[in-house]
Formats: C-alpha cells, structure tokens, sequence
C-alpha cells in the first residue's frame, strides 16, 4: 500500500501476528505516509468548520474510492457519505426520509449539489433483485437497506432488457441512481437550490473501455444523453452514457 514504510520491519517488532494484525500495520504505514505527505497549510481553513461544495452519496465498495475518483486532493471540498447500495434515504417510523448523513451537509454546510454515484457489479442491487426473486437472508442492518432497494429493483425489471450485453444488474443499478436522484429532487426536507445529479462508476467497462470513468447518467431529472452532453463542455462528453 505504500513504499516509504516496511510494514514487514514494523510487524517484526510488534507483538500481535497474523492477517489482522498485518491489516493494523497497514493501516498504521497507510496513516504515517498520509501524515507525511501533507503540506504544512494542508487544513488551514477547515479548522473551525466546512463548507463542502458537493457531497457524494456513493456506494459503500472498496472498489470504489470516493474521493480518488473525482481527484479530490484537499480537505473541505467533498463531503463523503455512503451506503450500501448509495442509497440517499433510510427509514424512520415507517417512512422513508432523507438519510442524516446526506441531508446533513445540505441543511447545515450550505452544500447545494449531490452526486448519486452507484457502481458497476453493486452487490446491494443484485441482492435487492435475489431478494425479489424470492427472498435471501441477511443480518437486520442489512436486510433494511437490501429491503429498501427491493422496489426499486422490481420497477426497474419493467423496463429492463434481458439481452442488454451490460448485463440486468448494470441496467439496475442505472435505475436505482435515477431513483435516488428523484427521491432527493421530490422531499421537501431538502433546501431549495440543491441540485442533485447521477452517476455511475465503472470498472466493468458495462459503458465503455475507461476503467474508472464516472459517468454521467441523471442531471437534476433529465436522463436524456443528448440533452445531457449539452451541458457539459465538449471535453467532457464522453462522460455521458446511459445504458436505458
């Protein structure tokens, strides 16, 4: 994970062996070359408080870095939560609302864009859609968020292609952005002026043979990829594409 610190040196000192202890002292080499690659100014004007220009409602996969993937280098800029399946909403007494960790920056830091980002191979999507096909069992936090994706699964199979070469779940996944997108659009909790937009992340090449692009999907509703390259500069086009 890094070169500036051997792990393997530092293990031999420590007293805990094993595979978890090798993960520790990654983590640990991971945060020595984090700490020693920031620049002295690094936090200066996100001491007291943050102003995040976007957050990123992303999935929670390790294979999907949400900040590397937009290249974001300081602190301040992103604010990063995640759920399995980047879901924006939970539920509460019964009703579904905006989830706290997505609604907080927009009410409290003046946020006013999110970035629905779903993923390639989403394994909270392909749960929902087994679950839709007969059930699957899972540990209660769990199963609360695969339940929650199960309708949306359901309505995407209408329009669905079982012949898309992108695969069911890739076209799945596509919906379920269009819906998160929707769902914040629609809820009266989220301030006036917050624009929210969909993408998808693809290392599967299901969009293309750019490993790592996110592509644009969903612009506050409008899923249509000719208006969407519209309102993006030229440069950026090909990172509109929608597979439905």
């Amino acid at each position: 994970m890094t070169d500036d610190v051997d792990v393997d040196a530092a293990a031999s000192a420590g007293t805990d062996t094993g595979a978890d202890a090798d993960a520790l002292y990654q983590l640990l080499a991971g945060n020595t070359a984090h700490v020693e690659s920031l620049p002295e100014s690094y936090f200066d004007g996100v001491l007291d408080e943050q102003h995040p220009a976007v957050a990123s409602v992303c999935c929670s996969d390790s294979r999907v870095p949400q900040e590397g993937m937009w290249n974001v280098d300081r602190p301040g800029w992103l604010f990063t939560p995640s759920t399995i399946g980047n879901q924006a909403w939970d539920r509460v007494d019964g009703e579904r609302v905006v989830d706290g960790s997505v609604l907080y920056p927009l009410a409290y830091t003046g946020t006013d864009v999110v970035a629905v980002v779903g993923h390639t191979g989403c394994g909270a999507v392909a749960a929902a859609l087994a679950a839709a096909r007969g059930g699957t069992d899972h540990p209660p936090g769990v199963a609360k968020r695969v339940d929650l994706l199960v309708p949306v699964v359901e309505e995407g199979l209408a329009g669905a292609d079982p012949d898309h070469p992108a695969g069911l779940v890739n076209q799945l996944v596509e919906h379920n952005v269009d819906r998160q997108v929707a769902f914040l659009r629609e809820r009266a909790e989220v301030p006036d002026g917050v624009t929210a937009y969909g993408f998808v992340y693809d290392f599967q090449g299901a969009y293309g043979d750019t490993p790592g692009r996110a592509y644009l999907v969903n612009a506050a509703g409008e899923t249509d990829p000719a208006a969407l390259r519209d309102r993006v500069p030229e440069a950026f086009t090909d990172h509109v594409r929608r597979l439905a």
